[in-house]
């Protein structure tokens, strides 16, 4: 018995602890548009991808700029005859200008920019499917608080009770009208209900943990609140399969980063091909006196031969890109079809197995929680009756929410595979 007592004792003040610790924090309800809303505004991961898209729009800019031309000047650095250093004057001096152009072929110019502007698509492709993963871990850590949170109440609830109770055990038992036993039983399912409660506030605290990574805040506990009677009603099965997997056809930012991949190397192989082309260089030359007369001018027209170096690998290289890309979209696509059917099975079967419970059976059950303790403290019910239905109040109550989270967790799967939210938004 004092084994028990103090063990119950050292609990009491360890979840004392943890609430002190909660306490110290600012708590907030909040909703989840709420959330949505502080996480666009703040998350880091994805306010720092946004700088990889302005990276590639800038490359854009880049590819579009012509070459520089080339000026060169050369001057004599001594003259023996006049004993002059640097002698660049017009009676006795030497000085050559001369100046060069490069001249881009086989539109080069233009192919770069395509391929700049095609990887800018490329950055916003990865950018919005991060935003989906960080989007679909919010909600799903919302959704996963909402009910931890409701478990959490109902042991509260229990608890309360039981902890009533067993105060007045404890005064019945100094005047002998109880057992020892019984006071004992008391203490100890109340010792379990707190032991129990505890591992489910650390579980929230858990998921507590992740949400306040994702909004940017450690410095408030956010209490999820949901509109339940429009949460119940969500109705699945009014989607088609088909129509499902067109909206991710069209949505998925990852299939859609692997369709204009396909893109991206068959420009590059295009432009691989291009780099065969030798570029051409011109050039104009000014020299004073050291030509074969005074005051030459000459026209410079260059070309690299092709004899040799025709990117003959490099062209190899990206033409093997081009179909390596091709099969491993058509793999992607094939992933999003196997994904978004097997996450409709698993959301229009929770549903189902949700629509059998009665709406009413948990605050019938929480009434009859009251009259249930209310009966055994006026020895209407024997204790093994009462134990029973607070065991069996317990598990139904989880079980209760763990369904319900269930089907909005399968929800929120759908609403991942299909690439936007098609339910439950």
């Amino acid at each position: 018995m004092k084994r028990l007592y103090n063990g119950f004792v050292c609990l009491c003040v360890m979840l004392l602890c943890t609430t002190v610790r909660v306490a110290a924090q600012d708590t907030v309800h909040i909703t989840l548009p709420g959330a949505e809303s502080l996480f666009f505004k703040n998350n880091l991961t994805l306010l720092a991808s946004k700088y990889s898209i302005s990276m590639a729009e800038a490359q854009v800019i880049q590819a579009k700029l012509y070459p520089n031309p080339n000026f060169s000047f050369t001057g004599a650095i001594y003259n023996p005859e006049q004993k002059k250093a640097f002698d660049v004057s017009n009676g006795t001096g030497e000085y050559i200008y001369s100046v060069q152009q490069m001249i881009l072929l086989a539109g080069k110019r233009n192919k770069q920019v395509k391929l700049a502007q095609t990887n800018t698509v490329l950055a916003e492709n990865s950018f919005y499917d991060l935003l989906r993963t960080l989007q679909y871990t919010l909600r799903s850590d919302f959704y996963n608080a909402y009910y931890l949170y409701n478990s959490i109440e109902a042991y509260r609830l229990q608890i309360e009770s039981v902890s009533s109770l067993s105060k007045s055990f404890e005064l019945l038992l100094q005047k002998g009208t109880v057992t020892l036993k019984d006071a004992v039983r008391i203490k100890s399912l109340l010792y379990s209900l707190t032991s129990e409660q505890t591992m489910l506030m650390n579980q929230f605290n858990d998921v507590q943990a992740e949400i306040q990574q994702l909004l940017q805040t450690n410095k408030t506990v956010f209490i999820p609140v949901l509109d339940e009677p429009k949460i119940l009603s969500l109705d699945v099965q009014r989607f088609s399969l088909p129509s499902l997997i067109d909206t991710a056809y069209a949505s998925r930012a990852d299939l859609q980063l692997a369709r204009n991949t396909i893109l991206y190397n068959q420009q590059n192989y295009v432009y691989q091909k291009a780099l065969a082309t030798p570029d051409l260089l011109l050039g104009a030359q000014f020299d004073k006196r050291g030509s074969f007369v005074n005051n030459a001018s000459f026209l410079t027209v260059a070309i690299d031969l092709p004899f040799f170096n025709r990117n003959q690998g490099m062209i190899k290289a990206a033409k093997f890109e081009t179909e390596q890309s091709k099969l491993l979209a058509d793999k992607q696509q094939q992933q999003v079809e196997n994904e978004v059917q097997h996450a409709y099975m698993n959301a229009v079967t929770t549903d189902r197995m949700l629509k059998k419970i009665d709406p009413g059976f948990r605050s019938q059950f929480e009434q009859l929680l009251q009259t249930v303790a209310q009966n055994f403290e006026k020895r209407n019910i024997s204790l093994l009756d009462f134990t029973d239905f607070y065991e069996s109040y317990k598990q139904n109550i989880l079980q209760l929410n763990n369904v319900q989270n269930q089907r909005m967790q399968a929800f929120e799967n759908l609403n991942f595979t299909c690439g936007k939210i098609v339910i439950g938004d």
